[in-house]
């Protein structure tokens, strides 16, 4: 399929996206990941406002699918934008990691909708553009798996990387343009805890600006 090409925000359509940003309603339980089209109105585009892709729920394994999926099924659309608005609260590494890729394929923003936490800035670091608008937050802590024990799989623990998926991001992060500063960062913070980004550390780990 065809890339489709980044289109630069205008500042009307920049600003009606940021006021949309902070209305996306976060999900009241970890639902796979949704993809759908949500229009931006903006002074005189009348029956063709630009729409957006919004991206709300946990990225699971068959997310970077969905999405593929939903590109297909919207390719046509001329009024669609390349701009992502993300809503989620994580989900799987390596998954969040594809779907980045896929976005940073297409050219494509990536804006926080509400909140992006955990695994979803791996995601949203493959934007071309990343915005993080005043009012949004980005959280980050150290990666884990749940392992399932006993008989019946009742019990689950908690699994830590031994270093390897780290550098894997590590080295996506470089990739993406972002420091790897921030991985190392992210691996400090116990996983029952967020660390949210401040805007100083979004400009020095090159994650985010607070503005188009």
């Amino acid at each position: 399929m065809a890339a489709r090409k980044y289109v630069r925000l205008a500042p009307a359509f920049a600003l009606a996206l940021t006021a949309l940003s902070v209305l996306v309603s976060v999900p009241g339980r970890a639902a796979a990941m949704d993809f759908h089209l949500r229009s931006i109105s903006t002074d005189g585009c009348r029956a063709h406002c630009p729409r957006v892709i919004v991206a709300e729920g946990q990225i699971t394994n068959s997310t970077p699918d969905d999405f593929l999926a939903f590109l297909r099924e919207n390719i046509g659309d001329r009024d669609m934008r390349t701009v992502v608005l993300l809503n989620s609260q994580g989900g799987y590494v390596v998954a969040s990691m594809e779907l980045g890729q896929m976005f940073r394929r297409i050219g494509a923003a990536t804006v926080v909708g509400n909140q992006c936490l955990s695994a979803c800035v791996y995601a949203f670091m493959g934007g071309v553009k990343r915005v993080a608008p005043r009012g949004t937050s980005l959280g980050i802590h150290r990666m884990f798996a749940n392992m399932a024990e006993g008989m019946f799989n009742e019990e689950t623990h908690r699994v830590y990387d031994d270093g390897s998926m780290a550098a894997m991001l590590m080295r996506y992060s470089a990739r993406m343009g972002v420091s790897r500063d921030l991985i190392r960062f992210a691996e400090r913070i116990p996983s029952g805890k967020l660390h949210y980004v401040t805007p100083p550390e979004m400009a020095r780990w090159r994650l985010a600006s607070r503005g188009f």
